[in-house]
């Protein structure tokens, strides 16, 4: 069941302002606190109940425990930091199966985005760039809250996608 549809305009405000808060957290100190994860894991607690508390909540669990499990190996092998394991595990109980693909796609692919910005501005500022560099990392919750931002926003209806006249024009909701 993807909670953002049934969950009330206040509640999605309010998981909106703790993404960005995540984001920019990350960005400043490169590490997103427990207070933060936990008021994501709260807001989807209280999407589950105005749902309704339905068996179909049994694929949120499922995407949850196996972004958990994945993220701590990644964490494990040091290629992620526990703040974003944990974010990017409590967004994963606002999403079924489907959507758990489309939130860990588009976080993928937001995180490729930002590294290739980094880098880019690494260059640009003359930092040496190769294996005898040793980075500081990237603030990965950004690239989670875009992600998830986007997801959320598609499921809410904010974002449509194509016509049949333009199949890429992306409309708005009037």
């Amino acid at each position: 069941m993807n909670l953002i549809q049934t969950a009330p305009l206040w509640l999605v405000i309010l998981l909106f302002a703790i993404l960005a808060a995540a984001a920019i957290e990350d960005f400043i100190r490169l590490r997103i606190s427990n207070l933060t994860c936990a008021a994501v894991l709260v807001a989807a607690l209280v999407a589950m109940a105005f749902s309704g508390l339905s068996l179909d909540l049994w694929q949120n669990v499922v995407v949850f425990l196996v972004l958990l499990g994945a993220g701590t190996l990644l964490f494990a092998s040091r290629w992620m930091g526990g703040g974003d394991v944990k974010l990017l595990a409590a967004l994963g109980l606002f999403v079924n199966l489907i959507a758990g693909l489309w939130l860990l796609a588009t976080v993928l692919l937001a995180g490729g985005v930002l590294a290739v910005i980094y880098i880019i501005a690494r260059v640009a500022r003359g930092q040496p760039f190769g294996k005898k560099y040793q980075s500081k990392g990237i603030p990965y919750g950004i690239a989670i809250a875009v992600g998830a931002s986007l997801v959320f926003a598609g499921q809410y209806g904010l974002l449509k996608y194509g016509s049949q006249s333009n199949p890429l024009e992306v409309r708005t909701l009037d």
